[in-house]
């Protein structure tokens, strides 16, 4: 189940060639995990507020393919690729007319209040990932 969550690229995303600054690409896909997220019922406020659990990302592995330039209309593709209770992985790409521009896998890690890694509650976790759970 992949979700995709539309971007256009704006002139304060490009750099001096005109083309997307390469940070700018883990702010979209930030934003495509987010509204993945969200789309999937799952109140990160919440989250934090009754089970004192946030989300951080550990890792990612990131390859820019080709760039995107202003007023690109791009897609980010999310997908859940695994899940071992307090880590989930998730594969991400950005997409312009089906053409890849960027893919990434990334590593998310659930910590509680203090820092140290927390499981999600069983209920969170069927949400994420119901053909897993």
């Amino acid at each position: 189940m992949a979700h995709e969550f539309p971007i256009r690229v704006y002139y304060e995303d490009t750099d001096l060639a005109g083309i997307v600054y390469y940070a700018n690409y883990l702010k979209f896909i930030e934003r495509g995990r987010s509204e993945f997220i969200r789309s999937l019922g799952v109140d990160q406020v919440a989250l934090k507020a009754n089970h004192g659990i946030v989300f951080a990302v550990r890792r990612v592995e990131a390859d820019y393919l080709r760039p995107a330039k202003f007023d690109d209309q791009l897609v980010v593709v999310t997908a859940l690729v695994a899940d071992t209770g307090a880590r989930l992985v998730m594969d991400q790409a950005v997409t312009r007319d089906g053409e890849m521009l960027f893919t990434a896998t990334v590593t998310i890690v659930c910590l509680g209040e203090g820092g140290a890694p927390q499981r999600l509650p069983a209920d969170i976790r069927r949400k994420l990932a119901p053909k897993l759970h």
